[in-house]
């Protein structure tokens, strides 16, 4: 008999030997340490143990879903809408029994019950309380290829493909730096600023990003007031352990919309791809949106490869 239940503070280990357990892809921090599972997902301010539900047969931990919210607009508070079924797992010898279905169900109750109308499966850019650190890559990007049970397991719940991403990366210690002649002129009016975190850091920002080594990259001009650029890029370390070289995640690129297209978002990256071949990380990692072909077209040029795709999962609440 299957018993569904709320988290319980002593389950931290049952969890994380259900995580080892799971075939979750290439895409899935593996063999980390019920501390780690405890920093990334239970440490967070807005934590409700109501959100992570459990599956358990004879004692054994077979199963849990746990559901979330991502912030408002402004990035200073959680917003109930939508509503995010962050991860679901079954353990392989009691998957097709209804265990996940039933643990999908009692996660969108839940996130109905806290004002959700519109419901998510899969963690995506800000929309990520829990597991970015865990799963995905540089970014949350829904539920992966790699993982290849997803789809059809969400499909046959009822949601629908909403969003996609592609996973790209770049070997750093192999082949040459890219090089654009616009930025030895470029290097004449900017210089690289180096920061612990971005200059407007939001709540939001202080409790996911904030929780990871991370750096801020910054192109300042040596005349006017407008940044033309800026970067941050994090240390995946429990990825590095488990794919057994370095790895260092690029997030948040911007660049002012007054100088755009002139060749500031390659000299910044170039200057950060340097920075950290310099300092031995062996690979770097974006997710960008499918859609936006500026900003593949960018890395791409710069020498990134496919290495994955992810796909967000929607589905309307009924009223």
């Amino acid at each position: 008999m299957i018993v569904y239940r709320h988290f319980k503070n002593q389950d931290v280990p049952a969890l994380v030997d259900l995580w080892n357990s799971c075939d979750l892809g290439s895409g899935a921090a593996r063999r980390f340490s019920s501390d780690a599972f405890d920093q990334f997902v239970l440490a967070e301010p807005y934590f409700d143990r109501r959100a992570l539900i459990e599956a358990w047969h004879d004692g054994q931990l077979v199963g849990f879903a746990h559901a979330g919210f991502g912030p408002d607009a402004t990035g200073s508070r959680l917003c109930q809408d939508p509503g995010v079924v962050c991860m679901v797992l079954v353990r392989p010898p009691f998957r097709r029994q209804g265990i996940g279905r039933r643990l999908v169900e009692l996660a969108e109750e839940f996130l109905r019950s806290q004002g959700a109308v519109a419901l998510q499966a899969g963690e995506s850019l800000n929309r990520n309380p829990f597991y970015l650190g865990l799963y995905g890559g540089a970014d949350s990007a829904g539920f992966l290829e790699t993982d290849p049970l997803a789809r059809p397991f969400f499909e046959t719940l009822g949601y629908r493909p909403a969003e996609s991403y592609r996973l790209l990366s770049r070997e750093l210690q192999v082949g040459k730096l890219p090089f654009d002649p616009r930025m030895v002129a470029l290097r004449k009016s900017v210089r690289l600023n180096v920061l612990d975190r971005p200059p407007a850091s939001t709540w939001w920002w202080l409790v996911r990003h904030g929780r990871f080594d991370s750096l801020t990259f910054t192109l300042m001009p040596h005349t006017g007031l407008v940044i033309p650029g800026i970067v941050t890029c994090w240390g995946m370390d429990l990825h590095t352990e488990t794919r057994g070289r370095r790895t260092v995640g690029i997030t948040d690129l911007f660049v002012a919309e007054s100088v755009r297209r002139k060749g500031y978002a390659k000299a910044l990256l170039c200057e950060v791809l340097r920075f950290f071949r310099e300092d031995g990380v062996a690979e770097m990692e974006v997710v960008v949106p499918e859609g936006n072909a500026a900003a593949a077209a960018l890395f791409e040029g710069l020498g990134f490869v496919s290495r994955d795709r992810g796909t967000v999962y929607q589905k309307l609440a009924p009223a």
